[in-house]
This record gives C-alpha cells, sequence and structure tokens, in this order.
C-alpha cells in the first residue's frame, strides 16, 4: 500500500507530478551507458545520483539480470486516404485470427470510416474495418504480401508520440540484446537501451549474468489510465514468454539465494505472471493483463532497473507497487530537481 496514510494509492491524480517540457528526453544519450542512474532504496527512501555506467560497481556478484529480448518492428504504415489525399497512418498493433487482418490504430481515425482505405508509399491499399473501443479498428493489409516484409520494406519505427525528433536513430530504440526473431513489439523496452554489449561482458566478467523473457509490447504497455480509481482499469492483453532454459537460470538464482534484477517493467511483469509461488517462475507462453499497482505481492522480483514514466501511467503505478507510493513520487521530485531526462530515451532508476 501507500507509506503515507493521507495518499490514496487508488487514486489515479495520486501518480500526477510536474514536469518541464524540456526535461522529455527528444534524443538518447551520446553513448547508451552515458545515462545517469537513480539509485533509490526501498523502505528508507535513500537516494543517490549515479551514472549508468557505474552499474557493474553497483550490483552485486551473483545478481541475476532478467531482459525483455524482444525487439520493435516497424509498425507504423504512412500514407495518405483514398478519394481525399489527406496524409493518413496505420498503427499496427497485434494480429487476429485472420493472418491478413490486424488490431491498429489509424489517424485521422473520425475521416477514415469503416470501407475506406489508406494508400500507402508503394502504392498498395489498407482497408479500414471496423471500430473496437479504445481507439483500435480492424484493418485489412495488402493481399499477397507478407505483413513481416511489408513493415520492413516501407514501415516505420514507432517513436513515442512525445518525441518530436524524427531524425532519432532507430537502431538506438532498439536494445543491443534484442532478438531479430522476436520482432513483435510496438514500443521498445526502454530501460535495456542503456546496456552495451561491452557492459553486459564486464557484468558476466564479475559473475553477474543475465537471462532473458520475451513480452511483446502492445497496446497495454502505453494505454493511458481513463477512470478515477485505478482499480478499475483494464490492460489489454500481451503475448508473453520464458523458455524452459531461462526459467531454470531464474529458478536456480532464487535457490541459491541471489538477487532477481528485473531490467524494466516489462520483466518485472513477465516473471511475475510466470511466478506459481514465491520464488519459482514457469517456463510457457501465454497472455498476460498483469496489472500491478500498490497492494501487489510481489513473488520473484527483489530489485529492477526502470526509466521515468509519465504521469498516471501503469509503468508509474507498478513502480510504486514496488519501491512505495510515497518513495517513488519523491524520487520523481527530485529527478525533476536534479534535471534527469525523462520517458523512453531518458535517464535511469535502480531501485533496490
Amino acid at each position: 500500500m501507500s507509506d503515507r496514510a493521507d495518499v490514496d494509492p487508488y487514486d489515479v491524480e495520486s501518480y500526477s507530478y510536474d514536469l518541464p517540457e524540456a526535461q522529455i528526453a527528444q534524443a538518447p544519450a551520446a553513448r547508451r551507458d552515458g545515462s545517469r542512474l537513480m539509485r533509490v532504496v526501498r523502505g528508507s527512501g535513500e537516494i543517490s545520483h549515479l551514472q549508468f555506467s557505474d552499474l557493474p560497481d553497483v550490483l552485486r556478484p551473483g545478481d541475476l539480470l532478467v531482459m525483455n529480448d524482444t525487439r520493435v518492428y516497424k509498425a507504423r504504415l504512412v500514407g495518405k486516404k483514398i478519394g481525399g489525399g489527406a496524409a493518413a497512418e496505420v498503427f499496427c498493433l497485434g494480429r487476429t485470427e485472420d493472418p491478413g487482418v490486424w488490431r491498429a490504430l489509424v489517424r485521422p481515425g473520425r475521416h477514415l470510416p469503416p470501407g475506406s482505405g489508406v494508400e500507402l508509399e508503394d502504392g498498395s491499399v489498407v482497408a479500414i474495418g471496423e471500430r473496437l473501443g479504445d481507439g483500435l479498428r480492424l484493418v485489412r493489409l495488402p493481399s499477397g504480401v507478407p505483413a513481416e516484409y511489408l513493415f520492413e520494406s516501407i514501415g516505420r519505427l514507432p517513436l513515442p508520440p512525445y518525441i518530436k525528433n524524427s531524425a532519432a536513430d532507430e537502431e538506438r530504440y532498439q536494445t543491443v540484446y534484442s532478438d531479430r526473431e522476436k520482432n513483435a513489439s510496438a514500443a521498445a523496452p526502454t530501460a535495456g537501451l542503456h546496456f552495451t554489449e561491452a557492459m553486459l561482458a564486464d557484468l558476466e566478467a564479475r559473475g553477474i549474468a543475465h537471462a532473458f523473457v520475451t513480452l511483446d509490447v502492445g497496446l497495454g504497455t502505453f494505454r493511458p489510465v481513463k477512470v478515477r480509481d485505478v482499480r478499475d482499469h483494464t490492460m489489454h492483453g500481451e503475448t508473453c514468454r520464458i523458455a524452459p532454459a531461462q526459467a531454470e537460470l531464474i529458478n536456480g538464482a532464487i535457490a541459491d539465494g541471489r538477487r532477481i534484477i528485473a531490467v524494466g517493467t516489462t520483466a518485472v511483469r513477465t516473471i511475475e505472471s510466470f511466478a506459481s509461488a514465491p520464488g519459482r517462475v514457469e517456463p510457457g507462453e501465454r497472455t498476460t493483463e498483469i496489472f500491478i499497482y500498490p497492494g501487489f505481492d510481489f513473488k520473484v522480483t527483489d530489485a529492477m532497473i526502470t526509466n521515468f514514466h509519465l504521469p498516471r501511467s501503469t509503468l508509474l503505478m507498478l513502480v510504486a507497487a514496488f519501491a512505495g507510493h510515497e518513495t517513488t513520487l519523491a524520487a520523481y521530485r527530485r529527478a525533476v530537481e536534479h534535471g534527469y531526462r525523462f520517458f523512453s530515451f531518458g535517464d535511469a532508476m535502480l531501485i533496490e
């Protein structure tokens, strides 16, 4: 629950904070590990200010980092409305049982009724279908062309709308350990963007290993909370999986008394979705709708690395569930005061 009696952790407004627009990172740091790292101690709320490159010195030999190895696909298809010529966009978020039909966000939605079409840059056409709620639509992609080829050939990486820098390096919006065979996310697991291959090797040399899980990031991760009581919010399902060998690594670390450090909220949601009991995860694949907010009983996660998240977001609520509501909001206020950079390309936080 909250660490202050006068704060209601179920009130969405209790997750508000003031953020100057200038602190919304528009580009990544010059080096992946060149971002800042705020270290927060659960319970005491003690805060220290580090660089992300200090992480190998901060972690303990034996710690196990759990990382989401999904990769972002070029899900934004840009074109123009057939019959009008106005600019239009189709942001594909997931397949349906019909392989040619996807759930998508379309813009401008009001001017693209069911039965309309969007001509893409290669001349092919996306047919706009029915409304599904939450702003989602059914769309039919051009026939005869595999979706993966379409995305790779003319798709654009779906950078978050608050990033106005259209020239941002697309590869910097992928983690260095993303699996090209797991090209199925609509957004990056951004806590992992700070790691370099050299840092991973350094961590391994110090006895700090890593395991991979996969959560394909979709609408559930960044859908805004529109209800006053967060308990009334419903998450969209997202596919996640843990391979048997990776579950064995996680369970072995727990059995040895070593810490499980989740890299990002998606890694937390995955391992907690597969937690069959305190201190154990089961391998498998499932659709998770897990929503973590204060009061949640963490069964596996001992520490986490995360970025600074949007106000009133489910991601911020997850962090508050882990670190404590007041500790989290106090840390965010300190981050603003100390000039930290926020959101996807911003700085990081280690919560121990």
